[in-house]
């Protein structure tokens, strides 16, 4: 078995360090063909990285003519240590109202676990009015646990 075959993780192991994490680098293209690279939290919908920004932000100009994204999830400090999970995609709109705010509740329960709801659905239901959610429907997933090098 090759090294890349050893550190790649199960599909199992996949979805569990997509439901433990909640940050991701998140690329889109830029109209001159450059990366535009951004942190954003993330949520889970149907098992799908799903998440949201506001309607003028460069990444949803940058969707709206082209929805191919990268998303990169990853952990560990040390060389041993690292891994993560890089999803390419297309990231589909959702304009929805209702289904905006699901995402920015998913979302915005991720940032802030120990909020309770009744708090977090006046900031979400606020700033959504201004959002856009996207759900991005994978079409390749590579993956690494440099742990199992050990």
């Amino acid at each position: 078995m090759n090294q890349r075959a050893r550190i790649a993780m199960s599909d199992e192991d996949v979805a569990a360090f997509l439901e433990s994490s909640n940050k991701l680098q998140l690329a889109t293209i830029n109209p001159d063909g450059t990366a535009h690279l951004v942190t954003m939290f993330y949520g889970l919908v149907d098992a799908r990285i799903a998440f949201w920004t506001y309607r003028k932000a460069q990444k949803a100009h940058n969707l709206a003519r082209d929805p191919r994204v990268s998303c990169l999830i990853e952990a560990g400090e040390a060389y041993d240590e690292l891994r993560g999970v890089l999803v390419y995609g297309k990231a589909e709109r959702v304009d929805d109202p209702d289904q905006v705010m699901d995402i920015g509740m998913t979302v915005a329960r991720r940032m802030t676990p120990d909020v309770p709801d009744d708090l977090l659905r006046p900031y979400v239901e606020q700033t959504g009015q201004k959002r856009v959610a996207y759900v991005v429907e994978s079409t390749k997933v590579v993956s690494w646990d440099h742990r199992r090098l050990r």
